[in-house]
């Protein structure tokens, strides 16, 4: 049985709402919020918020719904 332990802080990372194209995009790991949560990381360790291990990072993003109503397309 393997032991689980958190040995560091809660960091939660709000991204906002977002489209549906880059939030598939985040999910397949790719996309320009990737490239932001990537930089948002490294900004945390050079501050010295984000400690090597053990720190957990939540991200949080709302996908806007779908665009409205089209008549012809």
């Amino acid at each position: 049985m393997a032991d689980t332990a958190v040995a560091g802080a809660t960091i939660i990372l709000d991204l906002g709402k977002q489209s549906r194209k880059q939030v598939k995009r985040l999910r397949r790991g790719g996309g320009k919020l990737t490239a932001k949560i990537d930089a948002t990381i490294e900004q945390l360790r050079a501050d010295g918020e984000l400690a090597g291990g053990g720190d957990v990072i939540v991200v949080v993003v709302k996908q806007k719904p779908k665009s409205g109503f089209k008549l012809f397309g």
